[in-house]
């Protein structure tokens, strides 16, 4: 079959059902936008957890004069112990720094975190304790520091940073997987709307059809020309979602990011990714829809 009446054929049937192909082009156009969205929340969820995890350190803290732990029953530490388990710090292979943090720089900290605060003139130096920061070549393998130093005499508290981290994580990790779910929830309904557009125009155009029917045209290129219209709302409803997602892209950068400088952001590279995908669904998803609605609808 020429390309030409192929082409000619899918003019015809946009233009007699321009209303409902207007239809098709914004919702898969906002189908596919919530399915983007939900891609580049993925995206983001993976950055945050690089950034942040990669920032994580374990914090062990000293016996101090507030302590009450059973490891810190001997008192305050000792020059001997600190030095000690500084030492076996150092020698673990998980640990990649460690960085030894006195009372007075505790406490300095402490004031620049909570300089309007009322706290802050309510504790001196000597209540804060001593620790070493240590910077884990694996965040995860926590368990290591833990293990070895939890409970030792002079050490008060191991901390991991993470466990602080964990449960934001999996509020981010929720609101993704609502996101995705709306996103393949919308990608279900411009299925159905292109199925039933095609039925339509299945109907509409049934004389043409038996005609071509009678001259000897195969099954395939009878269905060929409602396969492309589906096909090409499609593509022009995912050249609109990808202008959404790139504008999203471009607020991101130019008006959050310089105000939220504590993380980073997912680059144009996710964008470009995500919209590669969208265009993926869209033509499987129209191809599907548009398959199985002929072969029902249109019996040739």
């Amino acid at each position: 079959m020429r390309a030409g009446f192929i082409l000619s054929e899918v003019g015809i049937g946009l233009r007699r059902n321009l209303t409902m192909t207007f239809a098709v082009v914004v919702t898969v156009a906002i189908s596919l936008s919530l399915l983007g969205i939900g891609l580049l929340s993925n995206s983001q969820v993976r950055v945050m957890k690089d950034y942040w995890y990669d920032k994580i350190e374990v914090s062990v803290y000293l016996c101090g004069s507030l302590s009450d732990s059973p490891s810190c029953a001997g008192g305050i530490i000792t020059s001997e112990q600190r030095l000690e388990i500084q030492a076996d710090l150092e020698e673990l292979p998980v640990v990649e720094t460690v960085y030894y943090e006195s009372q007075s720089e505790a406490f300095e900290r402490f004031q620049e975190r909570f300089k309007d605060s009322a706290i802050s003139q309510n504790v001196t130096a000597d209540q804060l304790p001593e620790s070493f920061r240590v910077k884990l070549t694996d965040p995860t393998q926590f368990a290591v520091v833990q293990s070895a130093f939890s409970g030792r005499p002079g050490v008060d508290v191991v901390q991991d940073q993470r466990s602080i981290l964990e449960k934001f994580f999996r509020l981010l990790n929720v609101l993704r997987d609502g996101a995705l779910a709306i996103g393949f929830a919308s990608v279900l309904t411009a299925a159905l709307l292109i199925s039933n557009t095609l039925r339509i125009a299945a109907f509409n155009r049934r004389r043409e059809t038996n005609v071509m029917k009678l001259v000897g045209a195969s099954s395939f290129s009878i269905q060929l020309p409602f396969i492309l219209e589906g096909v090409f709302s499609a593509i022009i409803g995912w050249g609109f979602s990808v202008g959404l997602l790139s504008s999203l892209k471009y607020v991101i950068d130019e008006r959050i990011a310089p105000l939220l400088t504590f993380t980073n952001f997912f680059t144009w590279n996710d964008v470009w990714v995500a919209s590669a995908y969208l265009l993926g669904t869209g033509l499987l998803v129209s191809s599907l829809a548009s398959t199985l609605t002929l072969r029902k609808y249109l019996k040739v």
